[in-house]
């Protein structure tokens, strides 16, 4: 009887090993296609990863190696720290989803510097090392492969195969089958470490693809954390503006990030109705986040606290309601904690004179100025220049001036009457000039400017059908369009329309 049931053990043992060598084999020929459509350049050496689990990897970083990477994956800092687009991610927090789709700059995963700990607590951190790779069930073979080159100033990271109901339901649409795959192929060898990561979900890719930190960015920013931690003059607001592709985005998503390594929450109003960051296009809003953004705006689309449905892409054609749904939406700011403020890519003609509106509805306390090629795009909006130069719907103090004829017959200039006293705005204006792949190169597609943008996918699942509602009534109140199929995450779109419109 005993001899039987051991056979029947064994017999479960080898299906099991048999079970488990077959899914082995298909996360390796998953890996290996990448190798076969030549996407995946060489790796750095001294990188080591290797294979936790099923569709997991585990990553051992020395102080300041970075991992430039594409595709999408979970992680999770079980030693160490690491820093991810500003966020610095430590062992005490849960895992977070990354996405680095080819559409936008790679992501870049780097180990944060730490003190090398006296001699007598090796072993300890060794022991809680392990302890962690043990917690999360990391195979023992993998465990000795990391401890064999632990070192105490190290990042240990756990990645893990990210598949989501939004990233499923985006990746279901033909244009956006291969999102997270590198479109570039380039010419390269294939390692262990390389199958490791393309088994997770993700391609190391050259650091030149990554987000790159130009010195006035470091400084601008560093200004930015130090007013908004300190608050000396008040709750800090700033205003992030410049010309199309020159990394507006990126600067506020980096922006959020390092203000939420201090700041609980980060109040951020979208004010780019054609590029918005975390509700559907068309929309002005005003959001809390609380969590780090590490992906482009259609990994993050939450719930606004207040939003309205302007009704187009683009405000051209009815600039005065524009700046009144801005006006309306601001109102619901509470100035409790910092405001990042992102504003439009139109930034000549006309569009500049709105921004010169929109700076004086919102009175920043720092404005950014993103421009490449010496401004040639726009002119630098110090506080004089704003003061004097006319906006679509506000005057400037320099139109106040009236031409008189003096007593000899010549022309003399004289302001008029209450102009005299007033003051130019008074706000701390920080010039950024991005190094980026792509910034700044004009009429180049994007991802944000093209119809391949996921945002635009949902977007139009759940888009009404219905003109433009008009804002100048004054009786508000929400409706909600029929439910659509949306995968769980993404809202029901809440417009504020007016009473007259839903007659």
């Amino acid at each position: 009887m005993s001899a039987r049931r051991s056979t029947q053990a064994r017999r479960a043992r080898r299906a099991a090993t048999r079970g488990r060598s077959r899914v082995e084999a298909a996360w390796r020929e998953f890996a290996a296609s990448f190798a076969r459509a030549g996407m995946v350049p060489p790796v750095e050496p001294g990188l080591a990863a290797v294979e936790a689990a099923e569709g997991s990897a585990v990553v051992l970083l020395a102080p300041r190696q970075a991992l430039t990477f594409t595709g999408k994956c979970r992680l999770r800092c079980l030693y160490g720290a690491v820093r991810l687009l500003g966020f610095a991610v430590g062992s005490h927090q849960p895992a977070l989803p990354v996405f680095s789709p080819a559409t936008h700059c790679s992501l870049t995963l780097e180990a944060l510097p730490a003190e090398r700990p006296p001699a007598a607590d090796l072993r300890q951190l060794r022991a809680a090392a392990r302890a962690a790779l043990r917690a999360h069930r990391v195979r023992r073979q993998a465990r000795v492969k990391v401890m064999a080159r632990f070192s105490p100033e190290c990042a240990v990271v756990l990645l893990e195969h990210l598949d989501t109901p939004v990233t499923r339901f985006l990746l279901s649409h033909p244009p956006l089958s291969r999102l997270f795959e590198p479109q570039k192929k380039e010419e390269s060898s294939f390692t262990s470490e390389d199958a490791v990561l393309a088994s997770v979900g993700i391609v190391k890719c050259s650091p030149e693809r990554g987000l790159l930190v130009s010195e006035s960015m470091g400084l601008a920013l560093e200004e930015l954390i130090q007013a908004c931690c300190e608050e000396d003059e008040g709750v800090p607001v700033v205003l992030v503006c410049g010309p199309k592709n020159t990394g507006k985005s990126t600067f506020n998503r980096y922006l959020i990030n390092l203000l939420l390594n201090r700041l609980p929450s980060v109040e951020y109003m979208e004010c780019d109705i054609g590029q918005t960051e975390f509700t559907p296009p068309g929309c002005v809003s005003l959001s809390s986040v609380t969590e780090p953004v590490l992906g482009p705006p259609f990994t993050h689309q939450q719930t606004p606290r207040k939003m309205v449905y302007y009704g187009q892409t683009s405000c051209e054609q009815d600039t005065e309601r524009y700046l009144d749904v801005v006006k309306y939406v601001f109102s619901s700011y509470k100035k409790e904690v910092p405001l990042v403020i992102n504003t439009m890519g139109w930034v000549k003609g006309e569009g500049l004179l709105l921004l010169i509106d929109t700076i004086r509805l919102l009175s920043p306390t720092h404005i950014v100025q993103m421009d490449v090629y010496d401004w040639k795009a726009m002119a630098p909006l110090t506080p004089e220049y704003v003061h004097l130069t006319p906006g679509l719907y506000t005057k400037g103090k320099q139109q106040a001036k009236c031409k008189q004829l003096g007593a000899d017959g010549g022309e003399s200039w004289k302001a008029s009457e209450g102009e005299g006293g007033a003051s130019a705005p008074e706000y701390k204006l920080l010039y950024v000039h991005p190094e980026f792949p792509r910034a700044g190169v004009a009429g180049e597609c994007t991802a944000a400017s093209c119809g391949i943008c996921p945002c635009w996918a949902t977007w139009a699942s759940c888009r009404p059908q219905t003109s433009a509602p008009c804002f100048h009534c004054t009786a508000l109140r929400p409706i909600r369009y029929p439910s659509v199929p949306l995968p769980s995450g993404l809202f029901t779109l809440t417009l504020l329309l007016p009473t007259s419109c839903m007659q």
